[in-house]
């Protein structure tokens, strides 16, 4: 990772466990392939009583698969692949414009100092958060 896309990654991730920010990401697909795969295999054993049947069991277990695992929003940003790094660091690029520094010390400081270009940091990364990866936030403990 480029210098600089590293010092912005963890300025979000520094913003992000400050502020206390937690995200599920919502894995769809494999709630739809559990779902279909118990179908699939009910309508196998009981026909089609059995594909409702496995559906319903199927959805069930799909649900519970993907549903309320908040993770720390840094370990969610430190796991993510290259080019969403890249579209992040874009998103945030883009509110921090012509700002200079010379390393992740003195862009902390930069950003910390000044409120409004925090929150305007942070609402780009809940922005990020939201829109590309499709996940639910969740504020404090």
């Amino acid at each position: 990772m480029a210098p600089r896309t590293d010092d912005v990654m963890r300025l979000c991730c520094k913003l992000s466990a400050d502020k206390k920010i937690k995200a599920a990401v919502k894995n769809c697909g494999k709630g739809a392939a559990v779902t279909g795969g118990a179908a699939f295999l009910g309508g196998i054993v009981g026909g089609p009583p059995g594909i409702a049947a496995g559906s319903l069991v199927g959805g069930l277990l799909g649900y519970w698969m993907t549903s309320g695992k908040f993770q720390p929003v840094p370990q969610i940003l430190m796991e993510l692949p290259p080019a969403q790094q890249q579209k992040l660091y874009s998103d945030v690029m883009a509110v921090l414009g012509n700002l200079a520094w010379t390393d992740f010390t003195q862009l902390i400081a930069l950003v910390m100092g000044n409120s409004t270009l925090q929150q305007q940091v942070i609402a780009a990364l809940m922005n990020f958060i939201t829109k590309e990866l499709r996940a639910e936030i969740q504020h404090g403990d």
